[in-house]
């Protein structure tokens, strides 16, 4: 029995929109809603969200059952960290601060089983292979994972092609807060150069033939990433909605 089919890669592939949510609140039961919302994918965020590994193993089950797909997205690209968040099960991940060619090989290998990458074999005891049930899951693994690696500074803008040239790169995600910070614009995510520089790495990184990825809350900025060639867009946050939703209701 090879590893569960990974659709978000599919259909990232295949060049379909697939939109999806952010998760911050480290809540199984927000990951439930939301997962049962309408979204194609909720990220599980371990990078600004309090999330432990029993908090994303809790959310990552939560999620199981519902049509959307999970995703986490890790605090940084060292394999120790990737590595037991893929033993969970997670096939797709989103690793943040990617400013170099170099930077997004040690991510991609951080992915893979040798002799294509360096993850640890272990995933014989864990939830990623059922706790043993499936026999070839280290064989079949690596065609299954998705790494889509966060382009947010002017260093990565600058070496975007090499980014996106990286075999086993299967994404690339604008990062509108830290690339209007690393830009000199902090908070104005909608500044001429900020969005210059965020169309320029989606443009890049399609001619790659990789997906596109971005983050934008209003709609109307999200139909304009979606025309850009955006695959993968974040269109809100869980905890953002909450707060709005309960202000109105108050």
């Amino acid at each position: 029995m090879p590893a569960p089919v990974n659709g978000l890669k599919a259909a990232l592939r295949e060049g379909r929109v697939q939109r999806g949510l952010w998760l911050t609140l480290a809540s199984p039961a927000a990951a439930e809603i939301a997962g049962h919302a309408g979204f194609d994918w909720c990220v599980i965020d371990a990078e600004h969200g309090p999330n432990s590994l029993d908090t994303i193993a809790a959310q990552v089950r939560a999620l199981a059952g519902t049509p959307a797909h999970a995703v986490v997205r890790v605090p940084a690209a060292e394999d120790w960290i990737v590595k037991p968040v893929l033993d969970l099960g997670v096939q797709t991940m989103i690793v943040p601060l990617i400013h170099d060619a170099e930077a997004a090989l040690r991510a991609a290998a951080s992915m893979r089983y040798p002799p294509a990458g360096i993850r640890g074999m272990g995933a014989s005891v864990a939830r990623a292979s059922g706790h043993g049930r499936i026999a070839d899951y280290a064989a079949t693994a690596n065609d299954e994972v998705c790494l889509i690696v966060q382009a947010e500074s002017a260093a990565a803008v600058e070496n975007i092609d090499a980014i996106a040239a990286v075999e086993g790169v299967d994404g690339v995600f604008v990062g509108p807060a830290d690339l209007s910070a690393d830009l000199g614009h902090p908070g104005e995510m909608r500044h001429p150069e900020v969005l210059e520089a965020a169309s320029h790495i989606i443009a890049r990184t399609r001619a790659a033939g990789k997906a596109a990825g971005a983050i934008w809350f209003e709609p109307g900025h999200v139909a304009a990433a979606v025309e850009d060639g955006v695959t993968f867009i974040g269109v809100g946050a869980e905890a953002m909605v909450l707060q709005l939703a309960l202000a109105r209701l108050a």
